[in-house]
């Protein structure tokens, strides 16, 4: 945990650069608008010792906010701090878009995914020249399992005349390994493919911050 800083951060400011800020320093301006700085410090060191770790603040809920000792008000402008921070960091996919890396699919699905209990499968449509025709949410499972057919998945694809596919799914437990069930299903798939002319060109697998992709690994 960052040590109490001897002077206040919007002072310092005027002195060094944000990067030499630290993590405690820089909450306490998130939190502190309106509040005396001590006041601030003192809020910013106990909703770091609430959460854990800077990191963990993307996750950070109004309750655990309330509890940690910050004003209603406060704690909404933080929690719209990080929603704005995620759509920042989004890549949004739009129609004509050429695909390029399993990474454009991580960032684009990654916020829309986050908080699901549930997995979902979705398709990424593309042309000949691997250019994006649509995105598809083709079904949603149970607690573990998303559970689609290759008759479900190529359908809208059959339907676009899409050229290739990309299958896309969630994991709600945040490790983005591949279950025996994945690997099955994504080799139906890829055959399913092959049959109707329909290039698979990828599977990623989103987890909590870090994804899995077959084709990256291979096993495509």
């Amino acid at each position: 945990m960052n040590a109490t800083p001897k002077h206040f951060p919007s002072r310092r400011l005027f002195e060094v650069h944000w990067n030499s800020l630290s993590d405690l320093e820089l909450v306490a301006l998130l939190i502190g608008a309106g509040s005396p700085e001590r006041r601030a410090l003192r809020d910013a060191q106990r909703l770091l010792e609430a959460v854990g770790s800077p990191h963990k603040l993307k996750e950070v809920t109004y309750p655990e906010l309330r509890r940690a000792g910050l004003g209603r008000k406060t704690a909404l402008a933080v929690l719209a701090a990080m929603h704005l921070f995620r759509r920042i960091q989004r890549t949004a996919l739009f129609p004509g878009q050429p695909f390029r890396s399993s990474i454009e699919i991580f960032r684009h699905f990654q916020p829309l995914v986050e908080g699901l209990k549930k997995e979902c499968f979705w398709n990424v449509l593309l042309d000949g020249k691997n250019r994006i025709l649509r995105l598809i949410r083709v079904s949603e499972g149970s607690l573990t399992s998303s559970l689609v057919h290759p008759r479900e998945v190529f359908r809208p694809a059959i339907q676009e005349a899409a050229a290739g596919v990309l299958f896309v799914h969630n994991h709600p437990s945040g490790d983005p390994a591949p279950s025996p069930e994945d690997i099955q299903i994504t080799k139906r798939l890829v055959e399913t493919g092959r049959i109707v002319g329909i290039r698979a060109l990828d599977h990623v697998i989103i987890g909590a911050h870090r994804y899995f992709s077959f084709a990256d690994q291979g096993l495509l």
